[in-house]
């Protein structure tokens, strides 16, 4: 058949990012609910067997093909020379790159996704929603803290993870990016004056 002699041609990583990008391809067309093995299989031109040796079920493709997703677009880190100008380009980068994924996967776990993975939503979360692109907030805080703006010891964990868990809310929430003012004010009115002691133009 043309769709297996197509799948030998495509083989390891590129095969399965292939199928991963079918399977997100789909997930967009017809939603958790309608997505097969099979219609993955004919939208990547090959067999549903390629599938299967790979992924048990297409709730574990569908993760696969989520965590594919996120991790094959990464966002760049910015460098504005302050806290606050990295914390609100990132909030907005990644508000904007990330609201099709998080409105996706939203759907596909309201869809029978937890459901058939058997996850929490943490669980779920832990799978495919991530962080910000691989060590961006340490990476924009260890700059902040070399500037002088920011005493990491002295900082909580939940307080750096505050801006991020906010817009996260935010876009599962809404399905749509934060408007420009309410990232300003997470940034603005909940970050820095627990960082700042209370003033966040300290």
């Amino acid at each position: 058949m043309a769709a297996e002699r197509e799948s030998r041609r495509r083989r390891g990583p590129q095969l399965e990012a292939a199928l991963l990008e079918a399977a997100w391809d789909e997930l967009i067309e017809v939603g958790f609910a309608v997505l097969t093995m099979e219609s993955v299989a004919a939208r990547a031109h090959t067999g549903v067997a390629v599938l299967y040796r790979r992924w048990a079920n297409k709730g574990e493709l569908v993760l696969a093909a989520l965590r594919h997703h996120r991790e094959s677009r990464p966002i760049e880190i910015p460098d504005t020379g302050t806290l606050r100008g990295d914390l609100i380009a990132l909030l907005t980068t990644f508000a904007e790159a990330r609201v099709d994924f998080v409105s996706v996967a939203a759907a596909a776990s309201c869809s029978g996704l937890l459901a058939d993975t058997n996850l929490t939503p943490a669980q779920a979360r832990e799978r495919f929603l991530g962080d910000p692109p691989p060590n961006s907030d340490k990476v924009i805080y260890e700059r902040a803290r070399d500037r002088g703006e920011i005493d990491l010891d002295r900082t909580p964990p939940a307080v750096l993870a505050m801006p991020f868990d906010l817009l996260r809310h935010d876009l599962l929430m809404n399905l749509a990016p934060p408007t420009e003012a309410r990232i300003e004010s997470i940034v603005d009115d909940l970050f820095l004056p627990l960082v700042h002691g209370g003033d966040p133009a300290d």
